[in-house]
């Protein structure tokens, strides 16, 4: 494990919230959940340090054996042909070739961005990491009692504060009019080095903005309300898993979903240019 691990003592971790912004995912009920003792990185895993595991491994991502990903519009390369977009958010745009090591498809590499959060990775490929890395992913209840930072139930990983379109701005998101017009107040158009901005108080960076963050459980919706079962249901027949934290492409006006209790899912083959992942290790139980 690398010295630069956070130890967490276990104890009672808080999930969830009392005031839901999207009910439908499953961001109420408040609740607690006992969490073992575990060390989390304070970063999400860098281009450089998946590099070192490509290069250790010959592993291949799903994104390359498929041949595209998932590209936002306005990232795409001047000189990118015809893409596909996506029904229903078209600015997302289907790209050959877009991968890890082209983000944004042929025309675009990793230079400058060593520091930045590896992106186009699935679910699968973040497990393979964390195998490697001799890690693993962490569960929502962990994500959360990391992101909280010791603070309790809040709504950010720096308090209850809200990020503002200017002035108050403590994570990577979205400014402007969605997804026509990013003003990049924050100093940010996609991903920022992964020590971007102060770090809550357990010193962990980035928990919430920048990228959306796999854990490794499935997407579970569990209420009485028939909406909400129904919910559930479509979650479980497509077999989507947990992603937390919310991206450079949050916004207040389209998805809220840089708060420390939002979810959202995707199946585990999915890879895109706005999820990551960071590992955690066990530690024993004192």
């Amino acid at each position: 494990m690398p010295d630069r691990f956070v130890r967490v003592a276990g104890g009672r971790s808080l999930v969830g919230t009392r005031t839901p912004v999207f009910a439908v995912d499953g961001e109420a009920p408040l609740r607690e959940v006992k969490v073992r003792p575990f060390a989390i990185d304070p970063y999400t895993v860098t281009n450089d340090w998946f590099s070192e595991f490509i290069a250790d491994t010959g592993y291949l991502t799903e994104a390359e054996r498929f041949g595209w990903s998932f590209v936002f519009h306005a990232l795409l390369p001047e000189n990118a042909g015809p893409t596909q977009g996506v029904v229903g958010a078209v600015w997302w745009r289907n790209v050959p070739g877009a991968c890890w090591h082209a983000p944004e498809g042929p025309g675009s590499d990793l230079s400058g961005r060593g520091n930045h959060p590896v992106v186009q990775v699935s679910l699968n490929d973040a497990r393979a990491f964390a195998q490697w890395a001799g890690a693993r992913l962490p569960t929502e209840a962990e994500w959360e009692y990391a992101a909280r930072g010791g603070l309790g139930d809040v709504r950010y990983p720096w308090g209850d504060r809200a990020p503002e379109e200017h002035g108050f701005l403590p994570c990577n998101i979205w400014q402007g009019a969605f997804p026509e017009r990013n003003t990049a107040a924050d100093g940010y158009f996609g991903t920022c080095p992964v020590d971007a901005f102060e770090p809550n108080g357990y010193g962990l960076f980035n928990m919430c903005g920048n990228v959306w963050e796999w854990c490794d459980q499935p997407l579970r919706i569990r209420s009485t309300k028939k909406l909400l079962r129904a919910a559930d249901g479509d979650a479980v027949s497509k077999g989507l898993m947990l992603t937390k934290g919310g991206s450079y492409l949050c916004h207040h006006t389209y998805c809220h979903r840089y708060r420390i209790a939002a979810r959202t899912g995707n199946t585990p083959d999915s890879a895109t240019g706005h999820i990551g992942f960071r590992v955690v290790y066990d530690l024993p139980s004192s």
